[in-house]
């Protein structure tokens, strides 16, 4: 006989599943999935969407910044920081586009996906350091950003710039994923229009053989690679949190090729306007006075800068909604055994309020602060990404179906990837950090090299898990039947 105990689960799950599916795809509507599997009622969209979803957050100042960085502070000549530009951007945004593809397949978020390569708990290791970078880092460096433009627009007071930014961003990231999508792609053409003027405009006025780069930072070229680097890869724990609602049969190649190219074009683009508007002559009487989006509109007519300064911070707003909502599922990913749907919706808020308080200490010396941000960003992200990368390579022959079971299975321990990233991050920072608060033994030696934390980093991790793995009791075989390809 069958007691209610019994049924109870089936008919919750069954319920859930129901709740998910009329959810749909509803733009005006807060959404009721947490982390678990998206069920197959309830998929729906087109991998081109993809496309304006990850354009619009990169259009605005922070991207611009990093060209910035390369050229006004790092002191490389106009080309060749644009070569650095592209390259670390090209990989960061490759990394992306890979990575997003197992959202389709198991209708699961990035960090939760992690679970294949990290085990149920070890997987705590990136998802805590994705909430913290996401939701409270990058939160404050985008609102600082648009607090900025808002407060050079307006004459506002710039603390309540930042609340009013704040609130915005904070709004659309709790209603959830189908809002997030529509406020991207009905900003991508404000936003793309804008700034193709303002950049028409910057190039006409800046002079790049007048950056020679005859006084660069040692190191300036690898520090400018790694900085774009950080900034486009900084996207790639996001990754399937935005494709998940897509039907399983959507084709791979589409699924990774948007997602990379919205990242690439606009973050390149961008970029090397940045670097380019450090070429423009400013008075130092008049530039000293100036914030640093109102130095990167000084060349613009006054509508125009109006026009840039109000893209500025929608772009911010549009990259924050990103932050907060994918913040805040990397938290609920760590598992705390509350409801998802009460845990993502509550970390968001929180997320807002201690991102607001992180940014109001940033609102001076904003550019070091960045620049050392976005290298800190790399430091982790790059041993995360070689053992995602290897673990994946190596379980290739693992069926969806067993994969899809291990995600859930809270046995599941993977000791080797964890203390691989781990040790891959310290080593790398240890040797190989070179930035105002921190420089490596290695890069203190021969500064020239910049700052290969990132890749020392990766190559480490991905040495150390290929040998850890063959190390017995490091990791417990799964009870869901899942071949042991995992455990190599």
């Amino acid at each position: 006989m069958t007691t209610p105990a019994t049924t109870s689960k089936p008919a919750a799950a069954t319920s859930r599943a129901a709740e998910i599916a009329a959810y749909g795809d509803r733009i005006l509507a807060i959404e009721p999935t947490g982390i678990e599997p998206v069920p197959a009622g309830a998929r729906h969209g087109k991998p081109l969407g993809l496309l304006w979803t990850w354009t619009s957050p990169n259009m605005e100042f922070a991207t611009a910044f990093v060209g910035v960085l390369a050229v006004g502070i790092l002191g490389l000549g106009f080309w060749p920081g644009v070569l650095a530009l592209v390259l670390g951007t090209a990989l960061g945004a490759v990394a992306h586009g890979f990575l997003g593809v197992v959202g389709p397949r198991f209708g699961v978020t990035q960090m939760v996906a992690g679970r294949s390569a990290f085990g149920f708990l070890g997987n705590a290791l990136p998802a805590v350091l994705n909430a913290l970078t996401a939701g409270i880092g990058w939160f404050a460096v985008n609102s600082v950003s648009a607090a900025y433009a808002l407060n050079t627009l307006l004459g506002w007071p710039l603390l309540l710039c930042l609340f009013v930014v704040v609130v915005l961003q904070v709004a659309v990231a709790c209603f959830g994923h189908n809002f997030v999508h529509s406020a991207e792609k009905y900003t991508f053409p404000v936003l793309t229009v804008v700034f193709v003027a303002a950049a028409a405009v910057i190039l006409a006025h800046s002079h790049p053989g007048s950056a020679t780069g005859a006084h660069a930072a040692p190191g300036a070229f690898w520090l400018a690679a790694g900085a774009a680097f950080g900034y486009a890869a900084g996207w790639t724990p996001y990754g399937a949190d935005y494709t998940r609602y897509l039907p399983a049969t959507t084709a791979r190649w589409k699924t990774a090729l948007w997602p990379a190219v919205g990242v690439f074009v606009s973050c390149a683009f961008l970029e090397v306007i940045g670097a380019a508007s450090s070429t423009v002559l400013i008075p130092d009487g008049i530039a000293s006075r100036l914030s640093l989006t109102g130095a990167f509109t000084y060349s613009l007519p006054g509508w125009l800068a109006d026009l840039t300064l109000l893209a500025i911070a929608l772009g911010g707003i549009a990259a924050n909604a990103l932050n907060i909502y994918s913040g805040s599922l990397s938290f609920v990913a760590i598992g705390r055994g509350l409801p998802a749907r009460v845990n993502r919706a509550a970390v968001a808020l929180v997320f807002g309020v201690v991102g607001t308080l992180v940014a109001w200490s940033g609102l001076s010396n904003s550019g070091t602060k960045y620049e050392n941000f976005l290298l800190v960003i790399s430091y982790w992200i790059g041993p995360w990404l070689g053992v995602t990368f290897l673990d994946r390579f190596l379980s290739r022959a693992r069926s969806d179906a067993d994969t899809a079971a291990l995600l859930q299975d809270t046995t599941y321990r993977n000791r080797a990837a964890p203390i691989a990233m781990a040790v891959g991050t310290a080593l790398g920072v240890w040797l190989f950090s070179n930035q105002t608060d921190y420089v490596g033994l290695v890069a203190k030696q021969y500064p020239g090299i910049g700052d290969l934390a990132f890749a020392a980093g990766f190559a480490i991790a991905v040495l150390l898990y290929l040998a850890l793995r063959r190390v017995p009791g490091l990791v417990r075989t799964p009870v869901t039947g899942a071949p042991d390809a995992v455990a190599g």
